[in-house]
């Protein structure tokens, strides 16, 4: 695989300072043609799993070649790896702290694991010649990337791992009382409050669209099929665009209307569990 000269970008750095321009300057000082695109800067201060949540989203709607950079790193300058995952079509580069887990699950099922190689990014000339202990996206990232972007082989950025690190990533499991038990692992910008359930998962729980959803003291009846099924500030769950459980409100804000965010648990009910 061929790098295309596309360069994503996923952090928690945020935008009011200047890490992310200065990462995009690594980069197009080393290679001038990389087309950067931002996918987020607003992931959480150094939440892993929602990143992990996040990375899994977007990388199969860019074209074969396309090198995504996710710098969420909340052990900078510690033991842990700097590592390069490449797959037949992208590049992943990250720390090595379980932000990668979904997409490394996928890839391994698709094509297996002598299709997915993973190296640690040990080789210093790759490197900037200074290397801060709290900024490797700047240092040790932004120019490996740089240089994978220019034609750089993968396995010239250092040794070949067996694995990564996979996060321990908490899957829905079974309540109390009956019915599934799952989290918030994402809020979008709209408000919208994503959980860990899957279409998978209900499936597995003999759960189809009768089914109750509770949180905190709210309880949502059945699946809606689009955020207008509801009136204008009620609350609705749908299966959302990336195929997870997510509680919404009309023209409104989940999050603020329930007073809730990531990690907040949810429960599902089959419907005449629920009375």
């Amino acid at each position: 695989m061929r790098p295309n000269g596309i360069i994503t970008l996923t952090t928690d750095f945020g935008l009011a300072d200047s890490y992310v321009g200065t990462i995009k300057g690594v980069i197009l000082g080393i290679e001038p043609d990389a087309r950067i695109v931002d996918i987020t800067h607003d992931i959480s201060p150094q939440n892993t799993h929602q990143a992990a949540y996040v990375v899994q989203t977007f990388p199969s709607y860019f074209p074969p070649g396309t090198i995504h950079m996710v710098i969420i790193d909340p052990t900078v300058g510690s033991a842990r790896r700097a590592i390069a995952l490449g797959t037949p079509d992208a590049i992943f580069v990250a720390p090595d702290n379980g932000v990668l887990t979904y997409v490394w699950r996928a890839a391994l099922e698709r094509w297996g694991p002598e299709a997915c190689r993973v190296v640690e990014l040990a080789e210093r000339r790759f490197w900037l010649p200074r290397v801060s202990s709290t900024f490797h996206g700047r240092d040790i990232f932004a120019p490996a990337v740089a240089h994978l972007a220019r034609g750089a082989a993968l396995d010239a950025l250092g040794p070949r791992l067996p694995r990564l690190l996979e996060a321990d990533l908490e899957q829905p499991a079974d309540g109390r009382t009956g019915g599934m038990v799952g989290r918030i692992i994402h809020v979008d910008h709209f408000g919208n409050c994503i959980t860990n359930i899957t279409p998978q998962h209900l499936e597995q729980y003999g759960m189809s669209e009768q089914i109750v959803v509770q949180i905190i003291d709210q309880r949502i009846a059945g699946l809606s099929q689009t955020f207008s099924d509801v009136q204008v500030g009620a609350l609705a769950t749908l299966i959302g665009n990336t195929d997870h459980l997510e509680l919404a409100v009309r023209n409104g804000s989940a999050a603020q209307t329930l007073g809730v965010g990531i990690g907040d648990i949810v429960r599902v009910y089959r419907a005449r569990e629920a009375d």
